[in-house]
Parts: structure tokens; sequence; C-alpha cells
């Protein structure tokens, strides 16, 4: 991390501290420290990154979501805008170390203008020449006559985006997705259609193997991102797990991704089980950033920033009455607090990525033979 830039910003040995509590609470969650034994993959939507609704993302924002995002190898996120300002300001506070990936933006108004980005710590992950947004092939089927057609099928709202990944022995494709919402429905049928469209073209490529050395084989996939998935027990999840995917046991029992916390399981981090198995290590976890920084007891600090967005509803005027403390409070929780940070969680899990002695212990026992 570079904190050459805590000079840019106000106050900023308040911000240097609250930097220092990032580090302590991740630790705290059980976010492990990174090693050589291991790989920290994690997934986060961060709220129409940058779309300034809520007000341009200042240094300080920039500084915690960086921190954040130091702490673990590779994060897929979501929701990030045609404009990389914001973003490749984020970027620079992570270093030279630091690397992305980031698909085109999504055309059109179901798009949202939208990319899916991979940030990955060069030291321990490198990128394997191979990326693509994913577009599902046409369906084969017959007339009545016989007759042999290709009939389009219907694409996803936002494009997702697939991308080969190589840390220490462990090679994985990586497909991000930002999943339509739709319907205020946990089964709605466009999102378990597109749940299950996608996971279905996953689950066959995985057995495709490349025409190159480099044989497909030997790469794990996973499936991560926003899937606005309600409960596990829902239709949506079932359309992932039909077609092969699993959840590795330690994220099944954490708590919800999403801020409001009210029974949802939006983001989710799945893998196709093959024969050279991944090794899961029980880590894994969701960070509530919001128990360190933007607390609810600190929205007296933003009282002039807020005030300062154009035409927000915070300053507007009800009924020409000044809006009460309680639509304030809920204003600030709800809104501008999720548009520095995000209403999102990230999610992550810890996979073993050294098997030295694993190999040498197996050709030891061979050449004994």
């Amino acid at each position: 991390m570079w904190y050459t830039k805590l000079n840019d910003v106000s106050d900023p040995q308040r911000i240097a501290k609250k930097l220092l509590e990032i580090k302590k609470e991740l630790r705290q969650s059980g976010v492990p420290v990174k090693d050589s034994q291991h790989m920290l993959l994690a997934t986060w939507n961060i709220r129409e990154f940058d779309s300034t609704k809520g007000g341009e993302r200042g240094y300080e924002a920039l500084y915690y979501i960086a921190e954040i995002i130091s702490h673990f190898d590779i994060i897929a996120i979501q929701e990030i805008r045609g404009d990389l300002v914001a973003f490749k300001k984020v970027v620079r506070l992570l270093g030279n170390e630091w690397d992305y990936i980031a698909s085109d933006e999504t055309a059109g108004v179901q798009g949202n203008g939208e990319r899916m980005v991979f940030l990955y710590d060069t030291r321990k992950v490198s990128f394997t020449g191979i990326a693509g947004e994913i577009v599902l092939p046409p369906v084969k089927e017959k007339t009545n006559g016989g007759e042999r057609v290709y009939n389009p099928i219907r694409q996803l709202y936002r494009t997702p985006y697939l991308c080969g990944f190589r840390s220490g022995w462990v090679k994985f494709f990586l497909t991000t997705v930002h999943i339509r919402y739709g319907k205020d429905d946990p089964n709605d049928p466009e999102r378990v259609r597109e749940i299950f469209e996608l996971a279905k073209f996953l689950k066959k490529r995985s057995k495709v193997r490349a025409a190159n050395n480099d044989d497909q084989k030997y790469y794990h996939f996973f499936l991560l991102g926003d899937f606005n998935i309600y409960s596990p027990q829902d239709a949506t999840m079932q359309a992932l797990t039909s077609n092969g995917f699993m959840v590795p046991e330690e994220l099944e029992v954490l708590p919800h991704t999403n801020v409001g916390k009210k029974k949802r399981h939006y983001d989710q981090i799945a893998f196709i089980p093959k024969k050279r198995k991944l090794e899961f290590t029980k880590k894994a976890g969701v960070f509530d950033f919001f128990k360190t920084v933007y607390r609810d007891a600190e929205e007296q600090m933003y009282v002039e920033q807020m005030d300062s967005l154009p035409k927000a509803t915070y300053s507007r005027k009800s009924n020409g009455n000044q809006r009460t403390a309680k639509e304030k409070e809920r204003f600030y929780k709800t809104y501008w607090r999720t548009h520095q940070m995000s209403d999102h969680f990230p999610m992550w899990v810890q996979i073993k990525t050294n098997f030295e002695e694993e190999f040498l212990t197996d050709f030891g026992e061979i050449d004994d033979q």
C-alpha cells in the first residue's frame, strides 16, 4: 500500500487510525495473513464505482477500499463503471505489485454501463493469457421437417467475464457475474434462468480440453460474484448447484453479504469439483467494514459532505419542513455511506496452492516401487 496520499486528505491522522483499525478488524474477523502456501480469493460488489450519485468518492473512502483489497490475493469486483478514474486511484494506492484485467462496459439500459474486473497481487497470482466476455451459444433444434436449426439464446443482462489465472500449483478460471435483480421475488424466473444457463454453459466448458499443450483439464472453474440470491434454499441457488457447482462448506454458514442483512445471500463463490481436488482450508468469511468505518455513530462527521450533494434527498425539504433527524439518519446509513464504500460486503475464502511436499512424497513412493 502507498500511504503517501494521506497528505492530500483532510484529517489524515484520523484516517491513518482508521486504516489501522481496518487491519485489526480484518484479523479479528478471521482474514489470515497472506503467505506463500495459500491464496486468498475474494469477491466484492462495490456499489456504482464510481457513479458519484452519493457524491464523489474522496481519498478517504478510496483508502479504506484499497486497504481491504490489499489483504487478499485476487478479487473479482462488480459494478465498476465505464469511467475508471476512481478505480485506477485504488490501484495506485495498492502499489506497483498489483494489476487488473477489466471487461468492456456492457452497453444498453440492462447492462447499466458496468464492467467486470479482476484485481490481483502479481506476487501471488499471474494471468495465464485467456480472457473473454461470455456469449451463450445458440441452441440446436430441429424443425417439424427434421431440419437442424440454431436458435439464438437470450443473453445475460450483464455480460459475464472469464479469465485464467495461476497461483502456485493451482490453475483456475474465474468467471465473475452480476446477475439481474428483476422482481423482488426470491425465485424471479429471469434471475433463475440467467444463473441456470450460465452454470450449464460453464459445466460443459469445464469438460472440454484445450487444443494446446496447456491442458484445460488441469484448470479449476469458479463462478463468483453478485447472484442476487436471497437464500441458499431458493431456486436461484438450485440453478447453480444443479449444474455441478458447489459452494465451499465454510461459505455455506456465513452471514449475509448485503449491508441490509435481511436474509440475503446475494454474493457467492462456487466451483466445479474435479479429479484434481481443490483444498480449502476451512478459513472463509464476510467482512463487515461498517464496524470500523462510517459507523452508525459517526453520521455527524459527514453532515457537511452530505449537505453539499446537488439536489440531494438529504438536504431537500419535505412539505416545506426540514427532514427529521430520523430521515437524515436513514439517508446516511442506507444511501450516502453505501455510495462511499458499498451496499455489499466482500466475501473471501482461502485455498491451498503449494503442493511441493505432497508431490515429492508421491514421487518418492513411485520411485521406491
